[in-house]
């Protein structure tokens, strides 16, 4: 064998022997119950057909009492979470066995009957247990390659999240009110104080309940049911049976800018308070740490940071709803987040850093991310447009391809038919356009009954190359 050889991967353990690693240096007990018929893989919850599992958040505000007992439940998840993680990776690095969810519950058992953590018997065990699952979903992804290894739970850094499945709390529905009623958690004598600002579809059960706490101190409950959305009206253009469509170009300059010219400005929250947040900071860096005033500037950024949150997810929610009612087909360009925010070295990293975080300020994942949901929801089709279609060098009326153009340059006349463009309308023209040609490809090859698909990425078609 040559030098150059990849080394061999380590083998797993299986069988007895990796039994008896589990139970005498691990701390895994063996199957107890139903210890004579096979283990089968735990199927996740399957939503019935023609329904959709949609989720309702909604504030609420609870007593002395239940605030202290979800504090409990945080920080039990917290641990737990973090020592089935340790256990896994353990249980690899040291003894070459897999240990996957159904180990990690049988350790939460005798972590529970240990004296130096029986308070975990105070938090209701099905929160313990998805708190568990939620690691294991996390291996999974990273298993598959769609994402990195997890990382430790940290108190006053990661969220404050408890997951209660159906078993895990009491609901009743109010008569009176359909779609409202009283939520009673698991450990807990009172419903909690939930203010309805809308409607759950009446009669509906939750199929999960999800209790989180910000930063900022606020308590939210996010309720996830299975709802049938009637689709949207078809919409077409006016005196014809064609489909309306719309392209949409993501900027910087102006948030969305749609082929017709309109364009959404950009909010630039961060901008907006940004010399109240660096008023704040200040305030931060001179407290002492571990103080209670430290405590509570900490607080009042944390309420400043949420409140631009909610503005720009409202902002971006109402235009999203908008553009699904009134199109057929949403065309927008496959980008790569994450290959714009890249760090910024060298000369202009200061520049690149503003531009990073006016990307972030965006929220270009968020827009895209409720495009595709709604347009799943009420039957639209989001069409995504190859990353290297050439949007915006592209002349909108004779098709010439132009030179390379700055981010500065915003306006431009073709050397070919001498048409002034507006940057971002010529892209969002040129999108739209590329965008129902992929449409009308895919359709042409489509059964008679059957539907257009709700998404359509050129990068997934391989006939659909972008045109010059």
């Amino acid at each position: 064998m040559g030098g150059s050889a990849e080394k061999a991967k380590p083998k797993a353990v299986t069988g007895e022997q990796a039994k008896r690693i589990k139970r005498e240096a691990l701390g895994i007990g063996d199957r107890r119950k139903h210890h004579t018929r096979k283990a089968t893989p735990l199927k996740g919850h399957v939503k019935e057909p023609d329904t959709q599992h949609r989720l309702y958040r909604f504030r609420f505000y609870p007593t002395e009492e239940q605030a202290e007992q979800l504090g409990r439940t945080f920080g039990a998840c917290r641990w737990v979470c973090n020592e089935g993680l340790a256990l896994r990776s353990n249980a690899w690095e040291q003894h070459r066995v897999n240990v996957g969810f159904a180990e990690t519950c049988r350790a939460l058992t005798g972590w529970k009957r240990s004296e130096e953590t029986v308070w975990l018997g105070e938090v209701s065990s099905t929160v313990l247990q998805q708190s568990l699952r939620h690691l294991d979903q996390a291996f999974g992804r990273f298993f598959k390659g769609v994402a990195r290894y997890p990382k430790r739970k940290r108190k006053g850094r990661s969220r404050d999240t408890a997951t209660y499945v159906r078993t895990g709390f009491k609901w009743v529905e109010d008569p009176e009110r359909t779609g409202t009623g009283l939520i009673t958690l698991a450990k807990q004598a009172r419903p909690l104080d939930v203010r309805w600002s809308r409607a759950l579809p009446a009669g509906t059960v939750p199929v999960r309940l999800s209790v989180t706490r910000d930063r900022a101190g606020r308590y939210f409950v996010s309720t996830l049911v299975e709802e049938r959305i009637a689709p949207l009206p078809a919409a077409f253009v006016p005196g014809s049976r064609a489909p309306k469509a719309v392209g949409l170009d993501l900027g910087l300059a102006s948030l969305v800018t749609l082929d017709d010219g309109t364009k959404l400005d950009h909010p630039r929250l961060l901008r907006r308070y940004a010399e109240k947040l660096a008023r704040l900071q200040r305030e931060l860096h001179k407290k002492v740490r571990g103080s209670r005033n430290r405590q509570k500037v900490r607080q009042r950024i944390a309420r400043l940071y949420a409140l631009i949150s909610d503005v720009r997810r409202d902002l971006l929610d109402q235009f999203t709803t908008r553009l699904v009612r009134e199109n057929q087909v949403l065309v927008v360009e496959d980008l790569s987040i994450v290959t714009l925010l890249r760090a910024s070295r060298g000369k202009g990293r200061r520049r690149k850093a503003k531009l990073n975080e006016a990307i972030f300020d965006a929220a270009w994942g968020e827009l895209l991310r409720q495009l595709r949901y709604k347009c799943e929801w009420y039957g639209r089709t989001l069409v995504v447009v190859d990353r290297f279609f050439p949007s915006t060098r592209r002349c909108s009326a004779c098709h010439a391809k132009g030179p390379k153009m700055d981010v500065s340059v915003r306006e431009w006349t073709c050397t070919e038919c001498g048409v002034v463009h507006d940057r971002d309308v010529n892209a969002a023209v040129n999108l739209r356009d590329e965008g129902m040609r992929l449409y009308w490809l895919v359709a042409a090859g489509l059964p008679p009954e059957r539907k257009s698909p709700t998404v359509i990425k050129a990068s997934e078609l391989k006939e659909c190359l972008p045109t010059a």
